[in-house]
């Protein structure tokens, strides 16, 4: 049986998610950007919380775990190559690494770019893969400490998914991305629908986390690099994929 995920919005535009395993009863808790919204849905599902999995090792993503190991201690799992800026990590992991959430095998990928050693959780059994600050809803995180090409590199190997797979992102940013991403695809008739769904959902206050891998690569202009008609409009016919998507996120950082 896939697992049963939960969507927790936290903070001001923040996302949890629980990942539950009907067949063990284990549940795992994908970043913790602040403890009530988490443990408030712990005790609405009654769940037992036995991993958290942390992604990245900024604040809004690792504060609250303290106070959720306090009422619930479970396994901490992170990036082997990050575990001296996380918190205490009782199984540190690498890219390709698999680990198990009850009878489920999940799958490490680095995703490096937003952050060095940044960590994406890929369980193909669910088809799902939480992807916080790296693959975004119509978007992709800022370059903090890696570069742009290193970004599009992490990017590539998200894409390579299937596409039927449940991309859980980190943020509620996919008004604004819509936005710019007509600016850099302005003609193209699927992002055109999804900008005017996103504007429907968010003023009903609906989540726009989780989206479909396929719409993404069909909307998401930091994932279109390739696209002729996009290279057309930002004046780069025939450039290298790479520089393309350089070219998109130095225009989204200043936009």
């Amino acid at each position: 049986m896939p697992l049963d995920i939960r969507t927790i919005p936290c903070l001001s535009d923040n996302y949890a998610f629980l990942a539950h395993d009907p067949v063990t009863g284990a549940t795992a808790l994908v970043d913790i950007p602040e403890a009530d919204p988490i443990l408030a849905a712990l005790a609405e599902t009654g769940w037992t919380l036995t991993d958290v999995l942390i992604t990245h090792h900024h604040s809004d993503h690792v504060d609250g775990l303290a106070d959720v190991l306090a009422r619930h201690p479970a396994r901490v799992v992170g990036a082997a190559a990050d575990a001296h800026r996380l918190p205490p990590l009782d199984l540190a992991l690498k890219d390709g690494d698999t680990f198990q959430v009850g009878s489920e095998k999940g799958t490490v990928i680095d995703v490096s770019g937003h952050t060095i050693h940044h960590v994406a959780f890929h369980f193909p059994e669910s088809r799902a893969v939480f992807t916080a600050d790296s693959l975004m809803a119509l978007g992709c995180g800022r370059v903090f400490e890696g570069t742009k090409p290193q970004m599009w590199d992490s990017l590539q190997q998200l894409m390579a998914l299937p596409g039927e797979t449940v991309v859980y992102s980190g943020h509620e940013y996919t008004a604004a991305n819509g936005k710019f991403a007509l600016t850099i695809d302005p003609e193209n008739p699927d992002l055109i629908s999804r900008v005017r769904d996103v504007t429907e959902k968010r003023a009903a206050g609906i989540p726009t986390v989780p989206s479909l891998l396929s719409l993404e690569l069909a909307t998401n202009p930091f994932l279109r690099a390739h696209d002729p008609a996009i290279q057309a409009h930002l004046g780069m016919t025939g450039a290298n994929a790479t520089d393309v998507f350089t070219e998109i996120r130095t225009r989204k950082d200043n936009f």
